[in-house]
């Protein structure tokens, strides 16, 4: 199915990143569990289906309100920015294949941006760490949208920086929210396989226009 993907065809490949880009959605369900924890509570069993697609800031407000957390979003964003990046520096690869087909996208010509629902700071601190920042000519985060996830709003901001037609863009997320974001924006949408959304995997087939479970797949 992935082999009907025309590479050429296009002007722009934009990927969301945790589970999409980096291998590090099983992050973040811990540093919930951790982050709670510090407050005597423990994550309920609905919380990541919850906060599915929802912004960094988003996520925070909802916290305040579910759990009561008198902290202010700003500190809650720099708590879980700590946390995160040290698992990020030491624990998160890139999804296999990565590095070969971002390779192969700027050999081509292809426009590459990131459209996450992650903080500014750690969206530019994973792209460093793997030394893959200069691949990418726009990088747009939660904060810079209103709504986010299923909207569109952060794709299409993408595409409109890039300067290119969305159309002509090609998506590659590992949720539902992001699956339906890309195809709200009128891009090609590429379901990304990843260990934390299995099972959602049949609904993520349904509503993409094509799944790999490796990068590989698409430089072979």
């Amino acid at each position: 199915m992935i082999k009907r993907i025309n590479l050429k065809e296009l002007e722009a490949v934009i990927f969301d990143l945790d589970g999409s880009l980096v291998d590090s959605m099983w992050m973040w369900k811990q540093i919930d569990i951790e982050y709670l924890g510090s407050f005597g509570i423990t994550p309920p069993e609905d919380l990541q289906a919850a906060i599915e697609g929802m912004s960094f800031t988003e996520t925070a407000g909802y916290f305040q309100k579910r759990f009561g957390i008198t902290d202010s979003i700003e500190k809650i964003g720099d708590t879980w920015n700590r946390m995160a990046w040290k698992k990020y520096m030491y624990e998160v690869p890139l999804k296999p294949g990565v590095m070969d087909f971002l390779l192969h996208c700027k050999n081509s010509g292809i426009k590459l941006g990131i459209a996450s629902s992650n903080s500014r700071a750690l969206i530019l601190n994973v792209l460093e760490a793997h030394h893959i920042r200069d691949f990418f000519e726009c990088i747009k985060s939660g904060t810079d949208v209103v709504k986010s996830k299923p909207a569109p709003d952060i794709y299409l901001q993408v595409a409109e920086q890039l300067q290119v037609n969305p159309s002509n863009c090609l998506v590659f997320e590992d949720i539902t929210q992001g699956i339906m974001a890309g195809k709200n924006a009128g891009m090609t949408v590429c379901a990304v396989e990843d260990d934390y959304s299995a099972y959602q995997w049949e609904e993520k087939v349904k509503l993409a226009d094509f799944h790999i479970s490796s990068y590989d797949e698409l430089t072979a």
